[in-house]
């Protein structure tokens, strides 16, 4: 073992492992980094001196010096004045399944939660933090989506899902899939009278496509899509309890609804609940984003779910991709099946 300082081991480094494999340092570099250049015998007798003296590659420093880092970045945007809790749900899954997809190309994911102007941060690929970055989340924090938008344009390694603009390397559910796949399902429940809850020129540009999936849907099945419906609200679910309030009272016939967000039909949900509206017996209903917490709801949500472990991957690959690889992403989208519809 080598000398010990001050009473505490030395740290063995690769001279050690040099001086006990009877090599040169270079040697030992290139033959624990997996060099074709060395025979397997030397390799075998390096990897013998590195066991027998305890010594382990310094892998991030050895990607530094390679230009790399072994590091994705995740931003995950949040609304202006709320902490990380106030996160849409969504969001949370969609970060796990990016962490994952990160870790199976061998990253590791570096976390970072942004809401306000002074939190803004996503030069990481330049400051060397990073090897690529991924940004997810809300798509009403304008101000930080300005900021990652002129970030995109320092560097090819970033990419994008909940984006508000079309001009960034952008990942996304397969919307307008989504919306005929919803229609369909609708109609095979017995609807005709089938109205799209969402607003469609907000800056959630995803809104808008499934309106058109919707829109496309409802006129190949000879039916008059309508007008897409949205009230105001504090945040998703009080939306869709304001939006399906006004629609009843309004006096439209209606016998389908498919919510732009499974929050906003959540909060829907509650509304014809406490007006005695039976679901799905008067009207079915479906979301969109898979969140786990329709399960429990009254009647629990049958929703439009994105393909989350496909979605973290390709916002993996586009981050870490060279130039000129990087087409549009499309996510594919299935039902789940649950009692909201009958």
């Amino acid at each position: 073992m080598p000398n010990s300082q001050n009473g505490r081991p030395r740290r063995v480094t690769s001279i050690d492992v040099a001086e006990r494999a009877g090599v040169s340092q270079s040697t030992v570099s290139r033959a624990l980094s997996g060099s074709e250049t060395i025979t397997e015998a030397t390799r075998r007798r390096v990897e013998q001196a590195a066991a027998e003296l305890g010594y382990h590659v310094n892998a991030r420093a050895a990607g530094l010096r390679r230009g790399e880092t072994g590091t994705i970045a995740i931003v995950v945007i949040g609304r202006a004045g709320q902490g990380a809790a106030s996160v849409n749900p969504f969001y949370y899954s969609m970060l796990g399944s990016t962490c994952a997809a990160a870790a199976d190309r061998g990253y590791e994911a570096l976390v970072s939660f942004q809401a306000e102007p002074e939190e803004f941060f996503g030069h990481y690929v330049a400051r060397r933090q990073a090897d690529g970055v991924v940004v997810i989340g809300t798509a009403t924090n304008a101000e930080a989506w300005d900021y990652f938008r002129d970030c995109a344009k320092e560097t090819d390694h970033i990419a994008f899902w909940g984006s508000p603009f079309d001009d960034a390397t952008w990942v996304r559910s397969d919307n307008r899939e989504g919306g005929r796949i919803a229609v369909e399902r609708l109609v095979k429940g017995g609807a005709k009278d089938i109205v799209f809850v969402g607003d469609t020129h907000s800056s959630q540009r995803q809104f808008s496509e499934r309106y058109e999936g919707y829109k496309a849907a409802m006129e190949a099945q000879g039916l008059a899509p309508r007008e897409p419906i949205v009230s105001e609200g504090e945040d998703r679910v009080s939306q869709g309890r304001n939006s399906v309030a006004a629609l009843i009272e309004s006096g439209e016939k209606f016998d389908g609804l498919f919510f732009a967000c499974d929050a906003m039909a959540l909060g829907a949900l509650e509304e014809m609940a406490s007006r005695g509206i039976a679901v799905p017996g008067n009207v079915g209903v479906i979301g969109f984003d898979g969140l786990g917490s329709g399960e429990f709801s009254a009647p629990p949500l049958t929703t439009v779910e994105p393909d989350f472990a496909t979605a973290g991957k390709l916002l993996v690959d586009t981050a870490l991709a060279g130039e000129g690889e990087k087409p549009e992403r499309r996510v594919p989208v299935r039902l789940v099946e649950r009692a909201s519809i009958g």
